[in-house]
């Protein structure tokens, strides 16, 4: 298994790129923004669970095939801007409707949760990620690289879970200040919605 200095040194790393900013996290901060902490929680875990689809391609080489097919990688991107696009409009839509407590459950914490996954699985950018990053701090001398990988993997989904929590926090509770005024939910909508153009444009234009 791996060192725990190792493990608290890659850890510490993974802290440090849940909150440089990128697609996943402003995704979790427009959420929560538009629809409270409690959306961005449910983001988060589907955020979370979509990093155990790229341990897993890393683990058994199939994040191998994105990087060498352009076909794969092409497809997988236009899919995830084509979501965001979608959000974007939906956010857009919302216009001045104001976001009450109860909204969450409305809206489905399964349909957060699932947002989460489709946002974080279509973007090939982690996979490749993940392909970079874990192996330089696995060691084949301390035994099965697979189990390493996974070991990895949940110890940046933990990671991901802390910082992209208190994110959900923060912009949640700046999002309910505004809660009761139309015309502030009305902005905080089109900055939302903005940001989803944003996202699928950098992610449609991102080369491997």
């Amino acid at each position: 298994m791996i060192d725990n200095t190792v493990l608290l040194a890659f850890f510490t790393t993974s802290v440090i790129l849940a909150l440089s900013p990128g697609p996943d996290n402003l995704f979790v901060m427009a959420q929560s923004a538009q629809k409270g902490r409690m959306a961005g929680l449910f983001v988060t875990l589907g955020l979370a669970t979509g990093l155990i689809g790229h341990t897993v391609a890393v683990a058994f080489g199939l994040a191998a095939i994105i990087r060498a097919s352009t076909l794969a990688f092409t497809a997988l991107k236009f899919s995830g801007a084509a979501y965001l696009l979608y959000l974007a409009w939906q956010a857009f839509r919302a216009g001045a409707a104001t976001v009450k407590k109860d909204d969450v459950q409305a809206f489905s914490r399964g349909n957060l949760y699932r947002r989460g996954i489709i946002m974080n699985l279509t973007n090939p950018k982690v996979s490749l990620f993940f392909l970079a990053f874990l192996p330089q701090f696995a060691d084949p001398r301390r035994g099965s690289m697979m189990l390493q990988f996974f070991q990895l993997g949940g110890i940046f989904i933990m990671a991901t879970i802390f910082v992209f929590g208190l994110i959900s926090f923060i912009a949640g509770g700046v999002g309910e200040k505004f809660s009761s005024s139309p015309l502030a939910q009305k902005i905080v909508n089109r900055i939302a919605s903005a940001v989803f153009v944003g996202l699928a444009l950098k992610l449609a234009l991102s080369e491997r």
